[in-house]
C-alpha cells in the first residue's frame, strides 16, 4: 500500500508533466474508440442494407454463384415449393427465421421503343409482400429509412426500375423524377412525325404474352412503360410489356443502371413460359444475425433431405454473396489496426519520456531509498506502478471522453452518404457497439503504459547508490 501511496504522490509532485502525459493517453484512446464506433456503425449499416435486400442466407444451385449470371435457367431450382414449405415448417428454424421467400434473377433487354432506346438489364422477380417484410428488419436500430416496396398491391405486369435505368430509357418525366437531366444530343432534333412503333416481331410477342396471361398492360397505366425481352428456358426470345410504377435508387451506380424488379410470377412466365416455374434462390431472413451459423447448419440438413436431395443445392451466407461487404469490413479493420499501432507508438514514447525525466529528477531520492534498504525490485515496482496508474487514469478518461463525444456527434444532426446507401443518413458513432474493442483498447492502453515504464524503472533500479547520492 505504501508503494501505491508513494507512486501517487510522485505523480502529483509534477502535476503539469503528469497531466500532459495523462491527456496524451486519454486523447489517443478517445481517437481509437471514436474510430471504432464509426467502424461499428458503418458495418451495421452495410449489413442491414445487404440483409434487407437478400436475407442472411440463400439456398442456391451449387454452381449458380459462379456461373448463374451467364445462364440462370441452367442453374435454377426446380420443384421448389416442397423445399420452401419444409424450411417454413421446420421446428428448429421456426424460432430463428423471420422470412423465407423465393427469388428469380435473369438477364434481359429493356427497351423504351417510343423513344427508340434499349439497354441490357438484370431482372429480378420477388414476392412483393415478403420483400416488404424484409425491409422492416432492423436488428441494430440503424437509422436507415424503411422504403415501402412499391410493387406490393400492384397488377401482375408492374415493375420497378433503378433510377439509372429510368434515366437511360428516358422514363424520368412519366415517373416524375426530379434529379434526372436530359442528354444533350449532338444531332439536330428531327422533325416532328409519328411516334416510333414497336418492332413487329416484339409487338407480336408482347401481344401473345398479354393474351396468354388474360391481362392487359393498359389495365393500370402509370405513364411509364417498357418492354422486357429475355431468352426463355428453351432458347427462344420472350417479351413482356411492363408498367413501371416507381424508380428506386439501388445504391451503386453500376447496379442502378441495370435493375428491373418485377413480380415473381411475371418473371417466371417471361423466362419459363408455359413450362414448370423455377427460381434461382430461396432467401432466408433471420431474426438475429447471431443465429446465422446454427440456421445455416439446419438448412444444409433440410437441403440434403428428400425435398432437396434430387438437386445439387448449397446454402450461402450474405457474406459469401456480397464480397464487397467482407472486403470493406477487412479494409476498415486494417485501417483501425494501423491507427492503433500509431497511437500505441505515441503512448510508448510519451510514457517512457515522462518516466526517464522523472528518473533524472529523482536520482538523489532513488539513492536515498536504496541507502535506507529499498531493494532494486522495490525501485522497479515504484516506477512501474506510476506507469500503471497513468495508464488506468488515461483509460478511464479516454472511455468517458469517447462516450461524451460520441453522444454529441450522434445528436449533432450531421449526415453522410455511406457505401451501398441510396440516401444520406445521420452520422452515428457507436462507441459501445463493440464492447470487446472498448475493453481491449482500455486494457491495451494500461498494459502499454505499464510496459513503457519498465525500461526507465530498470535503469533507475540499477543506479549506483553512491553516485546517486552525489548527484546534483
Amino acid at each position: 500500500m505504501g508503494e501505491w501511496s508513494l507512486a501517487l504522490r510522485n505523480l502529483l509532485r509534477n502535476r503539469r508533466r503528469s497531466l500532459s502525459t495523462l491527456l496524451t493517453l486519454a486523447i489517443g484512446l478517445t481517437a481509437i474508440l471514436l474510430f471504432s464506433g464509426f467502424k461499428a456503425n458503418l458495418g451495421y449499416t452495410m449489413l442491414t442494407a445487404y440483409v434487407r435486400a437478400g436475407g442472411h442466407l440463400q439456398v442456391q444451385h451449387r454452381d449458380y454463384f459462379l456461373y448463374g449470371s451467364g445462364n440462370p435457367t441452367a442453374y435454377a431450382i426446380a420443384d421448389y415449393v416442397p423445399l420452401l414449405d419444409a424450411i417454413r415448417r421446420d421446428p428448429v428454424l421456426a424460432p430463428m427465421v423471420s422470412v423465407v421467400t423465393p427469388m428469380l434473377r435473369f438477364g434481359g433487354l429493356a427497351g423504351n421503343f417510343d423513344a427508340g432506346i434499349s439497354r441490357t438489364v438484370i431482372g429480378t422477380g420477388f414476392v412483393a409482400a415478403d420483400v416488404n417484410r424484409m425491409r422492416t428488419w432492423n436488428e441494430y436500430a440503424v437509422p436507415i429509412p424503411r422504403r415501402r416496396f412499391s410493387l406490393e398491391g400492384t397488377p401482375p405486369d408492374s415493375a420497378i426500375v433503378g433510377v439509372g435505368v429510368a434515366r437511360v430509357l428516358q422514363l424520368c418525366a412519366p415517373l416524375h423524377l426530379a434529379d434526372c437531366p436530359k442528354p444533350e444530343s449532338s444531332n439536330p432534333a428531327p422533325a416532328k412525325g409519328p411516334a416510333v412503333a414497336l418492332p413487329a416481331d416484339i409487338a407480336a410477342l408482347a401481344a401473345d404474352d398479354a393474351a396468354g396471361d388474360g391481362s392487359s398492360s393498359a389495365a393500370a397505366p402509370s405513364g411509364a412503360r417498357l418492354e422486357l425481352l429475355s431468352s426463355s428456358s428453351r432458347g427462344a426470345p420472350n417479351v413482356a410489356t411492363l408498367n413501371v410504377v416507381a424508380a428506386e435508387d439501388q445504391g451503386f451506380k453500376e447496379l442502378d443502371e441495370i435493375s428491373v424488379i418485377l413480380h415473381l410470377a411475371q418473371a417466371q412466365k417471361l423466362v419459363f413460359g408455359r413450362g414448370a416455374p423455377k427460381i434461382t434462390a430461396i432467401m432466408v431472413l433471420l431474426n438475429k444475425t447471431a443465429d446465422e451459423a446454427a440456421a445455416a447448419a439446419r438448412l444444409r440438413e433440410i437441403v440434403a433431405g428428400p425435398e432437396g436431395a434430387a438437386q445439387p443445392l448449397v446454402v450461402r451466407s450474405f457474406g459469401e454473396l456480397n464480397p464487397f461487404y467482407v472486403q470493406s469490413d477487412q479494409l476498415f479493420d486494417v485501417i483501425f489496426n494501423f491507427i492503433s499501432a500509431l497511437i500505441g507508438g505515441i503512448v510508448l514514447f510519451t510514457v517512457s519520456n515522462t518516466m526517464n525525466t522523472s528518473v533524472v529528477e529523482r536520482t538523489v531520492e532513488i539513492g536515498t531509498l536504496r541507502a535506507i534498504g529499498l531493494r532494486q525490485g522495490g525501485i522497479r515496482r515504484l516506477f512501474v506502478t506510476e506507469g500503471f496508474m497513468l495508464g488506468c487514469a488515461g483509460a478511464v478518461l479516454g472511455i468517458v471522453a469517447a462516450l461524451v463525444l460520441g453522444a454529441i456527434v450522434n445528436h449533432s444532426g450531421v449526415t453522410w452518404l455511406p457505401p451501398s446507401s441510396s440516401g444520406r443518413l445521420p452520422l452515428q458513432v457507436r462507441v459501445l457497439g463493440d464492447l470487446p474493442t472498448v475493453f481491449g483498447a482500455g486494457l491495451g492502453l494500461i498494459a502499454l503504459a505499464t510496459a513503457s515504464a519498465w525500461w526507465p524503472a530498470r535503469r533507475a533500479a540499477r543506479l549506483n547508490v553512491v553516485e546517486a547520492l552525489r548527484h546534483a
